[in-house]
């Protein structure tokens, strides 16, 4: 399998992203490949727009009920709410992988 070189946000995220207010996300097995130590241009979800570089600094597996305030923090949101934008992403998933990286 070969190392993605790119990660997607919906755009409503860029600001946060940018200004290193959201400092991981959370995916599902399908986009938990990433390699800590790389390197990886970021885009908008929507139309694929680069708008900045992450280093990937960890993946690290947790379930839905596993999630908690300081994920939440790290998301720059409350825990109701990111449970709540999980839900819609990923309706019915209870095992995530948390991504941990910060701006190059």
């Amino acid at each position: 399998m070969n190392t993605p070189n790119k990660i997607t946000f919906f755009e409503c995220f860029e600001s946060d992203i940018l200004s290193g207010k959201k400092t991981i996300t959370i995916r599902d097995e399908a986009e938990s490949h990433y390699v800590p130590g790389s390197q990886v241009d970021v885009a908008t979800f929507e139309d694929d727009r680069l708008f900045c570089r992450i280093e990937i600094l960890s993946i690290e597996p947790i379930s839905l009920s596993e999630l908690n305030d300081h994920h939440a923090s790290q998301e720059n949101m409350t825990l109701p709410v990111l449970k709540e934008v999980i839900a819609e992403i990923y309706p019915g998933l209870e095992s995530l992988y948390v991504i941990a990286y910060k701006l190059v």
